[in-house]
C-alpha cells in the first residue's frame, strides 16, 4: 500500500510544474489519464481554447504511462486546431500520486471539478491512502474535513484498519487518542518492562503519549486525561443501547449457523465466544460489583483483554480482505 505522504505531493507537483518544457510529443503518443471528472471533458471548453488563438501551456504527462495527468482539454483543443505535436512536462511517480496531481491541478486552474467530482475524488484517494487524515484529503480535494469523514464512513466497510492518520504537515496522529492510550495502557500492563518504543510501536501511539500513559498508571491515574475520557464517554453514551443489541443479535446468527452448530469445532467455537462476549448494557452493573481495592485490577484487566480482542478482530479481517 502506498504510503506518500501528503506533503510529498505538493513537493511533487511544485517540482513538476517549475520544469521547463521536457519535451514536444506526438498526440498519437499520448494516452487519457485517470481523469477526476466523472463527465469527462467539456466540448464547450475545448473549443473555447481552441478558438482562443493563443499558445497553449505545456500539459502534465505521467511518463511511466503516458497518460494525462493535467491539460486533456488543451490536448483537444489542439486536435481541432489541426496540431499534431503538444508541449509536455513529466511527473514521476506511481499513479495513485498522479491522480491526486491530477485533482489538485484541476482545482488551481481551468474548468472547476463539481462537488460530485471531487466527492469522488475523495473515495479514490482514500482507498489509495487510507493513513491520510481527512484534513489532508479536503486540502487535495476542495472538500470540507468533515465532509471527507462522510465519504470516508461510507466505503468504511471493506478498508482496513487504521490506528493513525498523516497529517497537512505530514505528521503521523492517531485517529483515537483514547484508543490509543487504552492499547498502551495493555501494553504495559501486559510487559511492564517494556521501553517507550517498544510500548509506542506496539500501541500505535507516538513517544511522548506512551512516557504519559506510563507516568500516570504509575501514579496510580487513569491512562485518559479527563478531556479524552468526557470525549470517549460522549462518544459511547448513545450507542451503547445499540452495540448491545448488535452483540446479542450476533451471538444468536452464529448460534444458529449450520456451518457452526452441526460439528464440534463450531460448537465449541460458539460456547467460547458466549463465554468471553460482553454486552455493554452490562458495564453498570460490573462497576457496582467491583470492591474499591479491586478497580485497578480490573480495569488493567479489562484493557489487556480489549487489546486481545482487538488483535484478533485485526487479524480476522486481514484474513477476511485476503478472501476477497
Amino acid at each position: 500500500m502506498a504510503t506518500f505522504a501528503p506533503r510529498c505531493v505538493e513537493v511533487c507537483l511544485l517540482s513538476a510544474m517549475s520544469q521547463p518544457a521536457a519535451a514536444v510529443v506526438d498526440l498519437g503518443a499520448l494516452l487519457p489519464g485517470h481523469s477526476p471528472r466523472l463527465a469527462g471533458e467539456d466540448m464547450t471548453h475545448v473549443r473555447l481554447l481552441a478558438e482562443a488563438g493563443s499558445d497553449l501551456p505545456p500539459i502534465l504527462v505521467h511518463r511511466e504511462t503516458m497518460r494525462v495527468i493535467d491539460g486533456m482539454h488543451r490536448l483537444r483543443a489542439t486536435a481541432i486546431r489541426g496540431g499534431t505535436t503538444i508541449a509536455v512536462r513529466y511527473f514521476e511517480g506511481t499513479e495513485d500520486e498522479a491522480f491526486v496531481l491530477a485533482v489538485e491541478t484541476n482545482l488551481a486552474h481551468g474548468l472547476p471539478l463539481s462537488l460530485a467530482d471531487r466527492e469522488a475524488a475523495a473515495v479514490r484517494i482514500i482507498a489509495a491512502h487510507p493513513n491520510w487524515s481527512d484534513r489532508a484529503v479536503a486540502a487535495r480535494t476542495g472538500l470540507a474535513g468533515s465532509t471527507v469523514a462522510t465519504v470516508r464512513r461510507r466505503g468504511a466497510g471493506g478498508a482496513p484498519i487504521v490506528t493513525a492518520r498523516v497529517g497537512r504537515d505530514g505528521r503521523m496522529r492517531p485517529v483515537n487518542g483514547a484508543e490509543g492510550r487504552r492499547r498502551a495502557s495493555a501494553v504495559i500492563t501486559a510487559n511492564p518492562d517494556a521501553s517507550l518504543r517498544q510500548i509506542a510501536r506496539s500501541a500505535g501511539v507516538s513517544i511522548g503519549t506512551a512516557r504519559d500513559v506510563r507516568e500516570r498508571m504509575g501514579r496510580g491515574e487513569d491512562p485518559l486525561p479527563m478531556r479524552l475520557r468526557r470525549t470517549s464517554a460522549a462518544r459511547s453514551a448513545p450507542t451503547a443501547a445499540a452495540a448491545s443489541f448488535d452483540v446479542v443479535s450476533l451471538l444468536r446468527t452464529l448460534q444458529r449457523d449450520p456451518s457452526l452448530r452441526f460439528n464440534e469445532t463450531g460448537r465449541g467455537l460458539v460456547k467460547w465466544l458466549l463465554g468471553h462476549a460482553v454486552v455493554p448494557a452490562d458495564n453498570s452493573r460490573i462497576v457496582d460489583a467491583v470492591p474499591p481495592h479491586c478497580t485497578k485490577a480490573v480495569a488493567d484487566l479489562a484493557l489487556a483483554c480489549a487489546a486481545a480482542w482487538q488483535q484478533l478482530a485485526e487479524s480476522l479481517r486481514e484474513r477476511d480482505a485476503l478472501r476477497r
